[in-house]
Formats: structure tokens, sequence, C-alpha cells
């Protein structure tokens, strides 16, 4: 029989760092971020791929700034300002200079057209004909052939255009005008 490793109750319970330096360390990290998220945010109530990934960098930067790793707060807000300043810029680019939105907005990717499944993009995606029919319940509709057009924007998210009742599905829609 071996012998059991002993708990070492007190570090496991007797804080290394004083309380209240952790306590503030917590509140200016947590304030900082608060408040540059709400400076830098151009939407709410939706998050894109590259606003996960600026959550996800942001979260490991304050962990160490609130955690006491870095020497100082300051070193951790430094790197959190580099992270927000990156997403920032890349979504003026495409902004400001049109030429940047092939390479930072992914095109929206169609998967129906006039009521059929596009399934060589649905493949591609990954996306299962139950999935594609649980967005467009979402959608309030109950059957492909509703739909005109559904894409996959550059977002994530589905977005769906129903069929009226004058559109043909053999036809495209008249551009002239006439």
């Amino acid at each position: 029989m071996t012998a059991a490793v002993p708990i070492d109750w007190r570090s496991m319970l007797v804080p290394t760092i004083n309380p209240i330096e952790i306590f503030l360390r917590g509140s200016v990290v947590f304030l900082f971020i608060f408040g540059a998220m709400r400076i830098f945010r151009r939407q709410a109530g939706t998050i894109g791929i590259s606003d996960l990934l600026v959550v996800v960098l942001i979260a490991d930067a304050a962990q160490n700034a609130m955690a006491s790793d870095y020497k100082s707060i300051s070193d951790g807000l430094v790197l959190i300002t580099t992270i927000l300043f990156w997403n920032y810029v890349l979504d003026w680019l495409p902004f400001r200079f049109p030429r940047f939105r092939p390479l930072l907005e992914p095109a929206p990717i169609p998967l129906i057209r006039n009521g059929k499944l596009q399934t060589r993009e649905m493949n591609h995606q990954m996306l299962t004909e139950g999935e594609m029919m649980e967005q467009l319940r979402e959608h309030g509709i109950e059957s492909p052939d509703q739909v005109k057009l559904c894409y996959l924007e550059g977002d994530g998210h589905i977005s769906v255009i129903p069929k009226r009742p004058g559109d043909r599905q053999d036809q495209p829609a008249d551009r002239s005008g006439a």
C-alpha cells in the first residue's frame, strides 16, 4: 500500500498576494476593459469570429494583469490596448478602403437558390440539411421551396430572402427595370 500525499491546506487556502491588491488589480482591469469595449464596439448584439478572438485574447491578457503575473497592471493594460487597437484597425480598413474587404470580410455563401439547396456549398461549410431546416424554421419558413435566396453571411449568421407570390423559380429576377 502506498502512502497518500498529504494535502497542503495552507498553500491551498491562504492567499499569497494581498487580497486588497487582487481586488484593486481586478477592479482596474475590469473597468479598463469595460470602458475600452464601450468605446471600440461598433455593433451591439452581434459577435463575429474576430470579436470572439478579441474577447479570448483580452481574457488571457487580463488574467495575467489581475493575477500579478506581470510586474504592473499597466503591462496588462498595454497588451489589452494593443489587442483592441488591432481589432479596430481591422474593422476600419475595409470600411475606409474597399480593396481590403475581400481579404478581411468573407463574402456571403449561397445556401439556397430558388428553393434548391446548394449541397456543395452546404457540405463545404459542414452544414447538414437538418441544420439548414432549423435555420429556416427560425426565420418562420417551413420548406426550402419557400426561399428565393439564403446566404451564410461573413459574420456566421444566416440570412433568408423568402419568395414572393410573383417570383418564378425558373427565371432570374428582371433587372431591366421595365
